[in-house]
C-alpha cells in the first residue's frame, strides 16, 4: 500500500474541516457584527459560541447529507452543487434561529450576503481541493473479471470518472483461476462483474485473503442479506431475514407523516400548482390531469393523478416510456418534467393512502408483466406501498434498468427506518434540478429493458445462485 493511501482520510478530513470552518466564520463575523447588537436581550459569549458552533454542526449535517464533504468521490460540479445547496439549507435554518431569539423577524440581508461570500469559498474550495486530492491520489488501476455477461456498460460509466477509476484490463473466467489470481496483483483493484455466486465468492476470498481492493456488483439475495439481523444466541452465527417489508408500526408512523407533510406539501405547493393547471391548459385546450392505473402495495391498483405533460393522444399505440427526444412531449410538459412539478398531483394520492412520500415508484401492469418476463423477481418491490419518491430515484434515473432499479428498491425495503426516509425525502431536494435524473430511454426503446444480451445475463441470476 502507498504511504499517501494511508492517510488519505486524514487529508479528506482536513479539507473538508477547512470549508466547513471557513463558512463557519463568515457566519461568527455577521452574528458579532450584525444581528448580536440587535437582539433585545443579548447573549453572554459562551451563548454566542454555541449559536456559531450550531451553525457549523447544522453545515456538517447538511454538507454529508448532500455529499458536499465526499472530495475525489464526487466530480467538482456535483461537491460545488452539493455544497451550496447545503449552505442555503442551513443558512434557512440560522435565519429561524434568529428570528425566534429575536421573537420577530430581522433584516435578512446581511444573510444573503453570507450566502454569497460562502458561495465563492464553495467554489474556490472545490477546485482548490480537487487539485490536491488528484495530485496526491491518482486513478486506481482496475481489472474487470466477467463471465456471459459482457461488462462494456459498465465500463463506460466508471470510464466517465477516469480521475478515479483507470479500467486497465479485462479478462473473461474462462481463461482460469490461476492465471486470473496472478493478473489480479499486477493491478491496484479488481471489479468482479456478474459472475454466479459460486465463482464469485472464490474471487471474494481470495481479494480478501490478499488484502486487494474489490468492487462487486451485487445480485438480489445479496441485497436482501443487507436486511438481516443477527443472532447471537447460539456459538453459531445466525442471520434472519424476515421478508415481511414493514412492520405494522412502521407502517403506522409512516402513514401519520404521509398525511401530515402532503397537507403541509398541498398548502405550500397549491399557487404552483394553480400556475401549472393554467400553463397546461393554455396550451392545447385539453385535460389539466392524466389519470392512469398504476400498483402499489401487494399489487393493488390505483389511479394515479399528474399534471398531462404529453400530448392527448399520447398513448394511442399502446403504453410506452418517454424517450430522450419524445415528440409527444408538449413545451410545457417539457419544462414541468424538468422541474418535476408533474408529480405535485400525487401529493393529493399520497394524502388518499394509494401512495406514501417514500417508497418504490409504481409501475404500470403491462410495464410491469414485460418486465417480470426477463426478472421474475421485479414483483418484490409491491412489498411496500408505492412512492412519491424513492430510493431509485435519489441513486438512480428515469431511464435506470429494471433490473438496477429493483436491486435499489430492495435496499430501501431492506434497510427501511424513518431516519432513511427524511434523508430520501432531503435528497429529493437535490436531485429536483440534475437534468439527468428525469433523463429519458432511448428512443427506439418502449420500457427501460436493455438489449437482449444483457437481459439474458439479467436472467441467469438465479440459477448462478
Amino acid at each position: 500500500m502507498k504511504i499517501t493511501d494511508l492517510y488519505k482520510r486524514s487529508v479528506v478530513f482536513f479539507l473538508a474541516a477547512l470549508v466547513v470552518v471557513a463558512q463557519t466564520a463568515v457566519f461568527g463575523y455577521t452574528w458579532y457584527e450584525y444581528y448580536r447588537n440587535l437582539i433585545f436581550e443579548p447573549f453572554w459569549n459562551k451563548g454566542n459560541w454555541a449559536l456559531i458552533a450550531l451553525y457549523g454542526l447544522i453545515l456538517v449535517l447538511f454538507s454529508r447529507l448532500y455529499g458536499g464533504l465526499k472530495v475525489g468521490y464526487l466530480k467538482k460540479l456535483d461537491i460545488a452543487y452539493s455544497l451550496t445547496l447545503a449552505m442555503i439549507c442551513t443558512n434557512v435554518v440560522a435565519y429561524l434561529q434568529i428570528t425566534l431569539i429575536n421573537r420577530w423577524f430581522l433584516d435578512p440581508i446581511p444573510l444573503l450576503v453570507v450566502t454569497l461570500v460562502n458561495f465563492v469559498i464553495i467554489v474556490v474550495w472545490t477546485f482548490a481541493s480537487g487539485y490536491i486530492y488528484s495530485h496526491l491520489y491518482k486513478a486506481r488501476k482496475m481489472l474487470v473479471i466477467y463471465g456471459d455477461r459482457k461488462p462494456d456498460e459498465l465500463i463506460r460509466k466508471m470510464n466517465s470518472r477516469r480521475d478515479k477509476y483507470d479500467i486497465g484490463g479485462k479478462v473473461h473466467v474462462s481463461v482460469g483461476e490461476k492465471e486470473i489470481y496472478k493478473m489480479m496483483h499486477d493491478y491496484e483493484a479488481v471489479i468482479i462483474w456478474d459472475l454466479p455466486s459460486e465463482t464469485r465468492n472464490r474471487y471474494l476470498k481470495h481479494c480478501f485473503a490478499h488484502s486487494i481492493r474489490c468492487y462487486v456488483t451485487p445480485k438480489i439475495s445479496d441485497v436482501i442479506l443487507t436486511g438481516t439481523d443477527r443472532i447471537h444466541l447460539f456459538d453459531t452465527p445466525l442471520l434472519v431475514s424476515r421478508n415481511m417489508g414493514l412492520s405494522a408500526e412502521q407502517m403506522m408512523v409512516k402513514r401519520l407523516i404521509d398525511i401530515v407533510v402532503s397537507l403541509v406539501g398541498i398548502v405550500i405547493a397549491s399557487p404552483i400548482m394553480l400556475i401549472c393547471a393554467i400553463a397546461v391548459k393554455a396550451y392545447d385546450r385539453g385535460p389539466v390531469f392524466y389519470r392512469q392505473e398504476r400498483l402499489t402495495y401487494n399489487g393493488k391498483a390505483f389511479r394515479i393523478f399528474k399534471f398531462r405533460s404529453m400530448c392527448v393522444d399520447s398513448e394511442k399505440y399502446g403504453a410506452r416510456l418517454a424517450s430522450k427526444h419524445d415528440s409527444r412531449i408538449t413545451p410545457v410538459g417539457k419544462v414541468l418534467r424538468n422541474l418535476h412539478f408533474d408529480e405535485l398531483p400525487q401529493l393529493f394520492n399520497v394524502l388518499k393512502g394509494d401512495m406514501s412520500l417514500v417508497g418504490p415508484r409504481p409501475e404500470r401492469k403491462e410495464i410491469l408483466r414485460e418486465y417480470q418476463r426477463e426478472i421474475p423477481e421485479f414483483y418484490y418491490r409491491l412489498k411496500v406501498k408505492a412512492g412519491l419518491t424513492g430510493y431509485a430515484q435519489v441513486y438512480g434515473k428515469y431511464n435506470t434498468t429494471p433490473y438496477d432499479k429493483l436491486k435499489l428498491d430492495l435496499f430501501y425495503i431492506e434497510n427501511y427506518s424513518l431516519l432513511l426516509d427524511l434523508k430520501l425525502m432531503l435528497m429529493t431536494v437535490k436531485i429536483l434540478f440534475q437534468k439527468e435524473t428525469s433523463e429519458g430511454v432511448n428512443d427506439e426503446q418502449v420500457n427501460a429493458l436493455l438489449d437482449s444480451g444483457e437481459n439474458a445475463g439479467e436472467q441467469q441470476e438465479g440459477k448462478g445462485e
